[in-house]
């Protein structure tokens, strides 16, 4: 097991993982930027370091400025959390070779599935459906025009080396396909350190439904089901649930079965998570696979009663699935995650500021995970989540409403936020109905404002 983890990330997803090192007993090193100087989440950690300016480029995406606390902090691990360096190949294949543990996936198998091209080669191999795409775009226009023709309008533009919505714009024809790409290439860059892109064709309301993997480095792999990210706002997702809603079990379990094996067979060897879209004809096609732990791990978590953040650590720390998860991986009831965001729930755009008023529910029964407190501010140097809010119920239903209950007890000043757009998202007949999709949002929000 780890002596020594370096969290190379923040806010919750640092906290979330400090606390899991925190249950395990193992020591940890947190960094943190200048915006981030004093967070709360910090006095979790064993030690703390500062590497650098606000700006994500000049700390959190600076792998010398990582490599040089993995050194000072003496540690023999290094969790990237989700998002910046969760998905970078050179950087753990960097950490191994300072002789530390990246704790996630092998290099090999970041490169092979991180990278969202690469990805869908090799799942094509393994026999899984997917929609018609391109490969990495060239520079050149024409090129760019020709591939788009092949594949078919309206297409998605798509950053090939991250994940999380960034970057992800549609073009429904040749007038505006050039500037999209230039516009997706910018994001990639800023948010990943890598500007290839590359194209699927579009669905229309498909439904996102994603299936969660864990494998170890002895040839073991197994599922935890599926979850349901269909609301979303700009290729971001908003309210997460465990398990799907209206899906025939025995298909949802048969595609889960199906994803399993594939990543025995090519030998993954940590978490993952295989995302797909379920088409208005009830088909599955594969979308791509993030390899690092996701936002929305927490409703897994609630439904099958696995720590994800442990078990992840405990396989690149070499044990086997076998003694990491139950004999038996079963649903118990259901869960569903909504993400605070600090911005304008009319437009969700982004509103950074001071949150003079922060004071999450205080019910034990509905976990709220943050990286923020009373009298911190958003910064625009970052993503503007500045929580999650977890519910577990019997039924789906009683999980709505609870749900419901904690966000409006949740109180917030200072800034805009999301919750009442999330709240009436959970209220309407149709997210309750379970007639879920990814072009919800405004569907819903549209019919409120009318009545």
């Amino acid at each position: 097991m780890f002596n020594k983890v370096v969290v190379a990330n923040r806010g919750a997803v640092a906290a979330r993982v400090l606390r899991a090192l925190n249950e395990m007993g193992i020591e940890s090193a947190a960094v943190y930027s200048e915006a981030d100087y004093g967070a709360p989440y910090l006095e979790l950690a064993s030690e703390t370091y500062a590497i650098g300016a606000a700006s994500a480029r000049e700390s959190y995406l600076n792998q010398d400025a990582l490599l040089d606390v993995l050194k000072r902090a003496g540690a023999d691990g290094v969790h990237p959390g989700y998002g910046f360096l969760a998905e970078n190949a050179g950087f753990a294949r960097r950490v191994e070779n300072a002789g530390a543990r990246f704790i996630g996936p092998s290099p090999q198998w970041i490169d092979a599935m991180g990278h969202k091209t690469r990805a869908r080669e090799l799942a094509v191999r393994y026999g899984m459906p997917m929609t018609k795409g391109s490969g990495v775009l060239p520079a050149e226009p024409d090129a760019i025009l020709a591939a788009a023709r092949a594949v078919g309008y309206p297409v998605l533009v798509k950053p090939a080396g991250g994940g999380g919505g960034i970057g992800m714009l549609p073009a429904r024809d040749e007038s505006e396909l050039l500037a999209v790409v230039e516009r997706s290439r910018s994001m990639a860059s800023r948010g990943f350190g890598n500007a290839e892109v590359y194209l699927e064709r579009l669905l229309e309301r498909p439904r996102h439904v994603e299936f969660q993997v864990l494998g170890d480095r002895h040839g073991g792999a197994a599922h935890l089901f599926e979850r349901d990210c269909s609301v979303q706002r700009r290729n971001q997702k908003v309210i997460e649930e465990a398990p799907g809603p209206l899906l025939d079990r025995a298909v949802v379990d048969g595609v889960a079965g199906q994803v399993a094996a594939m990543v025995k067979q090519i030998g993954y060897d940590n978490i993952g998570t295989v995302e797909m879209l379920l088409g208005a004809d009830a088909s599955f096609n594969f979308l791509e696979m993030n390899t690092r732990l996701q936002v929305e791990h927490g409703v897994t978590e609630e439904v099958t009663g696995v720590d994800l953040v442990q078990a992840q650590i405990r396989s690149a720390a070499g044990e086997r699935l076998a003694g990491i998860l139950p004999g038996t991986i079963a649903i118990t009831g259901h869960a569903i995650q909504a993400r605070v965001y600090a911005e304008d729930p009319r437009n969700f755009f982004p509103s950074p500021g001071k949150l003079t008023v922060f004071r999450p529910p205080e019910d034990k029964t509905i976990r709220v995970e943050t990286g923020y407190a009373e009298g911190r501010d958003v910064t625009p140097h970052y993503d503007p989540m500045i929580a999650k809010v977890i519910v577990h119920a019997a039924s789906r239903e009683t999980a709505i409403d609870n749900l419901v209950a904690a966000l409006e007890e949740f109180e917030i000043q200072g800034l805009k936020h999301n919750i009442p757009a999330v709240v009436a998202i959970l209220r309407s007949e149709q997210f309750r109905s379970g007639r879920v999709h990814t072009g919800i949002i405004p569907e819903v929000l549209a019919k409120a404002r009318k009545s």
